[in-house]
């Protein structure tokens, strides 16, 4: 009786043991996630902003490529199919198979599908973050939503350990996953001017608010 109580005992403090190491090693991923985006975040959120092209793959849309001027929140893309602006709160998209703009307030997944830097607005508040694999070039951070409430509910993001610049985001919405390879990234400042939209430059346009 008393091996059978001391075999119960041992069991508990191994699982105990095992529990607050494995916690140990989920805040350490988590730290060393943090400091990753944090460094990487000062990297592309310059001030006077930045430039890149991408390659966006998903169910919902397809695959196309396009460019991209960002500066803080603001954004400011172009595909074949489409142009967005967005100046940290309204989005304007024009499509040019219809010559429309659709005028709303996007959701996170909804700027993230437009913006493969929408991250370094989202991870420092609502997100579960930790390292998921590390090589000789690059960091992969995951990113989970601590609540349904976050429209975009999981990202995985590639990080180049030289640059830190982010070469691939996915992010799933949904069951939908949608993934952004990002190439020549280049710190060039921005005008203000091109992230809102002008009715001059489209006479011809309808434009539907959705707002």
């Amino acid at each position: 009786m008393k091996r059978n109580i001391f075999l119960i005992l041992f069991g508990l403090l191994s699982f105990v043991g095992a529990t607050a190491q494995t916690a140990a090693e989920v805040r350490k991923s988590a730290s060393e996630a943090r400091k990753i985006l944090d460094k990487t975040a000062s990297v592309v959120s310059r001030k006077g902003g930045a430039s890149a092209s991408f390659k966006i793959s998903s169910p919902k849309i397809g695959s196309t490529t396009g460019t991209i001027a960002i500066k803080g929140k603001k954004f400011h893309a172009r595909t074949p199919q489409a142009i967005v602006w967005f100046d940290g709160k309204t989005q304007w998209s024009y499509m040019k198979s219809t010559d429309e703009v659709n005028v709303f307030t996007p959701t996170e997944a909804q700027q993230m599908a437009m913006n493969p830097y929408q991250f370094i607005n989202l991870y420092k508040h609502g997100y579960t973050l930790s390292v998921t694999g590390s090589d000789r070039n690059f960091h992969n951070i995951r990113l989970v939503a601590q609540t349904q409430a976050r429209s975009a509910q999981e990202l995985y993001i590639k990080i180049n350990k030289k640059t830190y610049t982010p070469t691939q985001v996915k992010m799933r919405e949904g069951t939908t996953w949608t993934t952004i390879d990002i190439t020549g990234f280049q710190a060039k400042d921005q005008s203000d001017g091109i992230f809102v939209f002008n009715a001059k430059d489209f006479p011809k346009a309808e434009i539907i608010d959705l707002r």
